[in-house]
């Protein structure tokens, strides 16, 4: 049985980081509120509480039973779980005199503690609280510090407990992920066997069971993550699965085409279907994003549950969600996150469709899922192509949507694209697309004035979409692509570049 790490979420921003660390060193681990009942802790071999934007003084301050889990499982609090250890068991937490936040140095490190194995004096972390911890409660150990912070790290004697006022899981800790190794593989003794060829075979097997005989559908997206779980469910149950890629009228430019071609290719069980007209009806003289979300999420369900219904006997509907798109419609109040944007997979189906639903990679990250794909031999092109919204250029129409205007931006979109390609940079950019934006602007052309659609385009850095930078393309390929679409696209010009990173900003305009 794969050995497994338990994540407590207090609401930090980092909480999926911490996964994401963990999972890097091919160790499995779940983050569940801290206040849920929806795991068992005794089927975990260690676990790690999370920082939070609480502060361990206020009233609705986080407070999770530790009865079964401190003294008992190896126990790691990160910032807020540190502070936590402290406050709630005899010591004392107060607001920081400055805040703590930014690059700090530790210093005093105990290095006859296995937590700092390998980790230098002087290392790097990163801090980001305003209270800090006065005074430790009796029986804990301070095992390092930094110049502004006497308690950067501190065990608990006689336990497998640990705690850092430090974030080990973001990238500015340097030996970061040093220091989770440490404390998951040579103290907890957490087995290192999480890897994508372990998880294909479990998750086929696991299908075979859950599934047996039973007929499954799935949307395909020509997306990677889609994809990946069409595959991984063909593994396992062969031609009972049926695969619909719907063509909303949104797509990029050929892209229906091309991608239907490539599924058949790969011998998957796919019928296309062009509803084109059916999803720009629906859309008519809406601008609203979220809206357009729920109208594009809407129309796909009656699209799909038409043709679901062409399958006799079908019990399942198989979708590629992902493990972020479940945290992030969870939050540690028992309700949903603070939406930013709906999420297209979860949240389940209406009534009518009465379908189970499977979803092979829920419990894995986008990076992962390519690692998986990998493993499965799956085209590497496909693969590498960049994520692409559920509800594709509809979002990136800024205001209404025609088709007109679909039109303009999948032409904008194929030159910028292309020569991203072209230029040998598409690889080095983790998603880049174009934005139609709600004004015109005045032009020149030959002798004659003109007022036309402006279009930005946007390409971002990024491991996991979660965080994104800028890319700061050559100025001669954003020259060469400005002067395709101007002069190539008829209704555009102006051309735009980003340059905001996310946060504050999201990868898409909508």
């Amino acid at each position: 049985m794969q050995e497994k790490v338990l994540i407590l979420d207090f609401g930090s921003q980092f909480t999926q980081l911490i996964a994401r660390r963990i999972r890097e060193l091919n160790i499995f681990c779940e983050i569940f509120p801290f206040n849920s009942n929806k795991f068992n802790v005794d089927e975990y071999k260690a676990v790690i509480l999370s920082g939070s934007p609480c502060s361990v003084d206020s009233e609705d301050a986080p407070k999770p039973d530790l009865s079964k889990i401190k003294g008992k499982k190896p126990l790691l609090g990160i910032c807020y779980g540190a502070q936590y250890l402290v406050h709630f068991y005899g010591g004392k937490v107060g607001a920081s005199n400055t805040r703590e936040y930014g690059r700090a140095k530790l210093s005093k490190v105990d290095h006859s503690e296995e937590f700092f194995t390998k980790i230098n004096e002087g290392s790097q972390v990163w801090m980001s609280h305003s209270d800090t911890i006065l005074e430790l409660p009796k029986g804990y150990k301070n095992i390092a510090s930094t110049e502004d912070v006497e308690h950067a790290a501190f065990k608990i004697e006689d336990e497998d407990t640990y705690a850092i006022q430090f974030h080990p899981e973001v990238y500015h800790t340097t030996e970061g992920k040093q220091i989770l190794e440490n404390f998951l593989v040579k103290i907890a003794n957490v087995e290192q066997s999480w890897t994508p060829d372990s998880f294909v075979d479990s998750t086929v097997s696991k299908l075979k069971e859950q599934l047996g005989n039973d007929k499954v559908v799935l949307g395909l997206s020509g997306g990677v993550d889609s994809t990946v779980a069409a595959v991984l469910l063909d593994k396992a149950i062969g031609k009972n699965l049926y695969c619909i890629f719907v063509n909303n009228g949104l797509l990029r430019k050929n892209e229906f085409e091309s991608v239907l071609d490539q599924y058949e290719h790969m011998g998957l069980n796919v019928k296309g279907v062009d509803a084109s007209a059916r999803f720009l009806k629906a859309l008519e003289g809406i601008s609203e994003p979220e809206l357009k979300r729920k109208a594009i999420g809407g129309t796909f369900i009656e699209v799909f549950d038409d043709e679901a219904h062409h399958i006799q006997d079908v019990k399942w509907l198989a979708q590629g969600t992902i493990y972020p798109d479940v945290i992030e419609s969870v939050s540690v109040t028992g309700g949903p996150s603070a939406t930013i944007k709906s999420h297209h997979n979860v949240g389940g189906l209406p009534d009518f469709m009465k379908l189970k639903i499977v979803e092979p990679l829920r419990m894995i990250f986008k990076d992962e899922v390519r690692r998986v794909g990998k493993t499965m031999e799956i085209d590497p092109e496909l693969l590498g192509r960049h994520p692409f919204p559920g509800p594709g250029l509809g979002i990136r129409i800024l205001g209404d949507i025609t088709a007109e205007k679909v039109r303009i931006l999948q032409e904008v979109d194929a030159v910028f694209v292309n020569g991203l390609k072209k230029w040998n940079l598409y690889d080095d950019v983790w998603q880049a697309g174009a934005m139609l934006l709600p004004v015109n602007s005045v032009g020149v052309m030959g002798d004659e004035r003109t007022y036309e659609k402006v279009v930005a385009l946007r390409a971002v850095s990024s491991t996991d979409g979660m965080t994104a930078d800028w890319v700061n393309l050559p100025y001669e390929f954003l020259q060469e692509t400005s002067n395709k679409i101007i002069n190539g696209v008829k209704g555009v010009n102006r051309v735009v570049y980003d340059i905001s990173s996310k946060p504050p900003a999201t990868i898409e305009w909508e």
